[in-house]
């Protein structure tokens, strides 16, 4: 698996555009959509998360949603993802049984260990660069990538202020899957953005 992984933001990708933008990134060949929304209720968001499903579908893609289990139970997302404030893994895991289960290790290979064995589909890394979506985060550094690439069997997911430039050398470390959010989303043409980050992979 090496795939582009395309992350929503509210400010970035605004609901009345959210699905335009979210259809480009798929057609520029964007593997995994992760709906992120901080701030609305799960009742605003779920007609978008279905219509969102949908169209990851229609493309042959996997549709995420971040941290609310219960939302995408109820719209029938492909997975979720969730970080060490959220719910309990293992309960997770359970509820999600069958289902994509990301969980951010941000510099920790140990935790992703112990994520893979309790069942994780991927784990993630970062930031590895400052990232204006998440400005608190610390930086990570990047030979986690290929630490963790020697321990763990499931795929290893890169986030944080990633350009195509700064995903290539993550990619020739190892990383499987590349996240991106603000590079891609304010791209002048979204759908070539994400071509170029595919072209890492190739």
């Amino acid at each position: 698996m090496k795939e582009l992984y395309v992350i929503t933001d509210e400010k970035l990708t605004p609901y009345d555009r959210i699905l335009r933008m979210v259809e480009e990134a798929l057609e520029g060949g964007a593997k995994l959509v992760q709906l992120r929304d901080k701030n609305n209720s799960d009742d605003f968001l779920l007609d978008y998360a279905v219509k969102i499903r949908d169209l990851c579908h229609r493309y042959g893609s996997y549709f995420i949603i971040n941290d609310r289990v219960q939302l995408a139970l109820k719209s029938r997302a492909d997975g979720v993802h969730v970080g060490e404030e959220d719910e309990n893994i293992e309960r997770v895991m359970e509820l999600m049984k069958g289902k994509i289960v990301g969980v951010s290790c941000y510099g920790s290979v140990e935790r992703a260990k112990e994520m893979e064995d309790l069942g994780a589909s991927y784990v993630a890394f970062g930031s590895f660069y400052f990232s204006p979506t998440k400005p608190k985060s610390k930086i990570v550094p990047k030979d986690i990538v290929s630490q963790a690439k020697k321990e763990l069997k499931i795929p290893i997911c890169v986030i944080g202020g990633l350009t195509v430039e700064r995903a290539k050398e993550l990619v020739v470390l190892g990383a499987d899957l590349v996240a991106v959010i603000n590079d891609v989303w304010t791209a002048e043409c979204i759908k070539e953005r994400c071509r170029e980050y595919l072209r890492l992979f190739t």
